[in-house]
């Protein structure tokens, strides 16, 4: 069975640093696009990045320069690095491990990680 295990979240004040993980078993993480989403409380589940199995990467506007993606195929992988965080980035943050990319939109299947919390707060 696949298993997606996410890590790295936590509580920071604004301007700080976080990274977060996906490491996702068995061969299915090489074959896949994969993405990040974040859901605030009251909030749609949104769109943060994803990226392409050739390594094609978007973002949404708001965290254009200073959120990266990437993968690590010999990891099995997937990594969030979150610089220069700000309150609105607060959100339960998760990560989808299958999904595809068709006409420059991210469609989602499975499996997705458990979720984990980024809270940013002076």
């Amino acid at each position: 069975q696949v298993q997606v295990v996410q890590s790295g979240g936590g509580l920071v004040h604004p301007g700080g640093s976080l990274r977060l993980s996906c490491t996702v078993s068995g061969n299915v993480f090489r074959g896949f696009d994969m993405a990040w989403y974040r859901q605030a409380p009251g909030k749609q589940r949104e769109l943060v990045a994803d990226i392409s199995v050739s390594g094609i990467t978007h973002y949404r506007n708001s965290v254009k320069g200073r959120f990266t993606i990437s993968r690590d195929n010999a990891k099995n992988t997937m990594y969030l690095q979150m610089n220069n965080l700000q309150p609105e980035d607060t959100a339960v943050y998760y990560c989808n491990a299958d999904g595809y990319i068709n006409g420059g939109d991210y469609f989602p299947q499975g499996p997705w990680g458990q979720g984990t919390q980024v809270t940013v707060s002076s």
